[in-house]
C-alpha cells in the first residue's frame, strides 16, 4: 500500500483541472453509496473515452478491470478516480496490445470535460498532467503486483452465443435481438466491481440468460437446463447473483443521471 506521500492529489492542482468531478449535489447518502456513484461515473468516462480513441471492447474491458482492481486496494479519497482512469486506458493499451499515445487520451479527456473545446497546448500543465498519467501507471502496476492481465467474458458469451443460435428456431433467432442485447448487458457489467466480483462464464451465461429471457426465447428442455450444458459448475443462484448486482447497476445509472 503506498502511503500518503506517494498520493496523486499531491501532483500540481494545474494537472489535474481536466479532472473536475461532475458529481452534483443531493440528499446526503453514505460513503459507499457516494463512491460506488463515482466508480459507475469513472467508468462510464473510460468506455466513452476508449470509443473516442477506437479501442476495441476488450481493451477498454481491461481497463475497467484495472481501475475496479486498483481501487479494491485503495481509497477513492486518496487519489484522483479521473486521473487513474486516463491511466487504465494508457496501460489496457499496452496490455491488449493495442497502443494508444498519452496525448491522445489527454486530449479526448479533455474534451470529455470540455465539450467543444481545442485541444491542449504543449504548455507546462499538458506536460504535467502527462507525467501525472505516467507515474499513476507505475502506481497501478505497484499495487496490482503487476498482475495486468485478466480473463473476461467475452471470449465464453461468443461461443455460448454460437451454441444457443444453434438450439433455437432460424426465424425466431433473426426477429429478436438476443446477441446484440447480450453484448450490450455483458458491457453494462463493467460500470461496477462485480464485473471482478463473478467469474468470466457465470457472467457470461447470465448476460445471455437475461437476453433470452428478456425477449421470451425458450430453449428445448432436456435432462439439464442449457446452461448447466454450457457451463457445468455454473448454478440457478449464480445466475441469479450476476443478475441481481447488474439490476443494481441500472437503479445506479438511473441515480446518476
Amino acid at each position: 500500500m503506498e502511503g500518503p506521500s506517494s498520493r496523486l492529489s499531491a501532483v500540481p492542482v494545474g494537472a489535474l483541472r481536466l479532472a473536475a468531478r461532475r458529481d452534483s449535489g443531493g440528499e446526503p447518502e453514505t460513503d459507499l453509496g457516494r463512491d460506488m456513484k463515482t466508480h459507475f461515473r469513472v467508468c462510464r468516462f473510460i468506455m466513452e473515452t476508449g470509443v473516442k480513441l477506437g479501442m476495441r471492447s476488450v481493451p477498454v474491458a481491461t481497463a475497467c478491470v484495472l481501475y475496479h482492481r486498483f481501487f479494491e486496494r485503495v481509497s477513492v479519497q486518496a487519489y484522483e478516480p479521473y486521473l487513474v482512469a486516463m491511466s487504465c486506458l494508457y496501460l489496457a493499451g499496452k496490455v491488449e496490445e493495442q497502443h494508444i499515445r498519452t496525448r491522445d487520451i489527454i486530449n479526448v479527456s479533455h474534451r470529455y470535460f470540455n465539450s467543444g473545446s481545442a485541444p491542449l497546448e504543449c504548455d507546462k500543465e499538458f506536460w504535467e498532467l502527462r507525467d501525472s498519467v505516467v507515474q499513476c501507471e507505475l502506481l497501478i502496476l505497484r499495487q496490482l503486483n503487476f498482475h495486468v492481465s485478466f480473463e473476461h467474458p467475452h471470449q465464453y458469451l461468443l461461443h455460448y452465443l454460437l451454441s444457443v443460435k444453434s438450439l433455437v428456431n432460424r426465424h425466431a433467432w433473426s426477429r429478436t435481438p438476443v446477441a446484440e442485447t447480450s453484448w450490450a448487458l455483458l458491457r453494462d457489467c463493467y460500470h461496477g466491481a462485480m464485473c471482478i466480483r463473478h467469474t468470466p462464464q457465470h457472467i457470461a451465461i447470465a448476460t445471455l440468460y437475461l437476453a433470452l429471457n428478456s425477449y421470451g426465447v425458450e430453449l428445448a428442455v432436456g435432462e439439464k437446463e442449457w446452461w448447466q450444458v454450457l457451463s457445468e459448475d455454473v448454478t440457478k443462484a449464480d445466475i441469479d447473483a450476476v443478475i441481481s448486482d447488474l439490476l443494481q447497476l441500472y437503479d445506479m445509472e438511473a441515480k446518476c443521471i
